[in-house]
């Protein structure tokens, strides 16, 4: 039996319906979209333009606002290295949070290398940024600013539309890795005054290696972007290359599967399991504590450290019961641990003990339950172990 999948913050599965819409561009409809001077062409280029305006759909943004990609770290790339670079006779300061995702921390690394200016603002024990620290970050070279819509491993939600507000008022391109939020809260690029908004397929039912970049359209100053792969100009040139067809239909299907569930209350029915999960945690061991805030935050995240135990440990022993992780999928490599709970101020002993657990479309009530009783089982054991032999 496969173990019990409680690890969607790293990926999720692709849903039948999605994977159903993907299939005939694989072969019987493999054209090319940039080949429009026939059939094949003409159909790839409809189902890539039909697509486009169901991802548009589901944030709000109208449909060429939609720049599709091969992944969330490439948009975060072109968003962050091509708005930096093309307005960097404006000003060379950017403004990002200490709890970004490493797509968002690494090309800003790289800015620095080039001369540009980087502020991380911090964050509270909840694991949220004020967005009174930002606009005391904003100066007159500012010409970006970068805050993610939803943490990738405490869950903990942002103040997006609040610190777009302070950008618009500035006249300073905003950009938001949301790429957590969209398909799991209700996401609008213009309530949230979002320029530049990272999206991947792959966090919300849809296939790997697909993702897009709203690129905000239609209102002056005009949002100038410096393209990142240049070549055949597809994608009003802001990222060449053949477009992935088969990935691109699975990524709308996705994107309408998505607005179904939020309107069908997923999002309540999330909630519930997962408050389920803590109570059951909590019932069952002595030192569970929730790390972030449990008032702004995903519906399916739970972020816990359990005292006396280190979370790898924890992960391995339950790996053919449950699957889970001890961090995020793409966390810095060093061995300091999360600069996520670090940045949160959580001392060794909590950071070191921390999962997560994220919660999905096809968890039930009866995989919560069973999720409670093994990782319970699996603490037991580890502090039997590690306690001192009595003399």
């Amino acid at each position: 039996m496969r173990p019990i999948y409680l690890d969607h913050h790293a990926t999720t599965p692709v849903d039948p319906a999605v994977l159903e819409a993907m299939i005939p561009f694989f072969a019987e409809r493999f054209g090319n979209p940039s080949s429009r001077s026939h059939a094949y062409g003409q159909e790839a280029h409809a189902a890539v333009e039909g697509a486009r305006a169901q991802l548009a759909s589901l944030v709000g943004a109208s449909p060429d606002e939609i720049v599709f990609t091969s992944g969330a770290t490439e948009s975060d790339n072109l968003a962050l290295r091509g708005t930096a670079r093309a307005q960097a006779e404006r000003g060379r300061h950017v403004v990002t949070s200490a709890i970004e995702h490493s797509a968002i921390l690494e090309p800003c690394r790289t800015l620095e290398r080039e001369g540009f200016e980087v502020t991380r603002v911090p964050v509270g024990p909840g694991g949220v940024v004020d967005p009174g620290d930002v606009a005391a970050a904003l100066r007159a070279d500012t010409v970006l600013v970068s805050l993610m819509a939803a943490n990738n491993e405490l869950g903990t939600l942002q103040p997006v539309a609040e610190v777009g507000a302070l950008c618009r008022e500035r006249g300073i391109v905003f950009h938001s890795d949301a790429v957590q939020a969209v398909g799991r809260i209700p996401v609008d690029v213009g309530a949230w005054a979002l320029d530049l908004m990272s999206l991947s397929a792959h966090k919300m039912y849809g296939p790997k290696g697909t993702g897009a970049l709203y690129v905000r359209r239609g209102r002056r100053p005009r949002l100038r972007l410096q393209p990142q792969a240049e070549g055949g100009g597809q994608e009003r040139g802001l990222r060449s290359g053949t477009l992935n067809v088969p990935g691109i239909v699975g990524f709308g299907a996705a994107a309408l599967l998505a607005g179904r569930a939020l309107l069908g209350g997923e999002g309540a029915r999330l909630l519930a399991l997962r408050d389920r999960l803590l109570r059951g945690l909590q019932r069952c061991l002595d030192g569970v504590h929730v790390n972030g805030s449990m008032e702004t935050r995903l519906p399916g995240n739970l972020h816990v450290s359990i005292e006396r135990v280190e979370a790898e440990t924890l992960v391995l022993a339950l790996g053919d019961r449950i699957a889970l992780s001890a961090g995020a999928a793409c966390s810095e490599a060093g061995g300091k641990g999360s600069h996520v709970l670090r940045a949160v101020g959580l001392p060794d002993e909590r950071v070191y003990g921390a999962l997560r657990f994220g919660l999905g479309r096809y968890n039930t009530e009866a995989e919560i339950d069973a999720a409670v009783e093994a990782v319970a089982e699996a603490v037991r054991e580890a502090r039997a172990r590690s306690a001192p032999t009595p003399r």
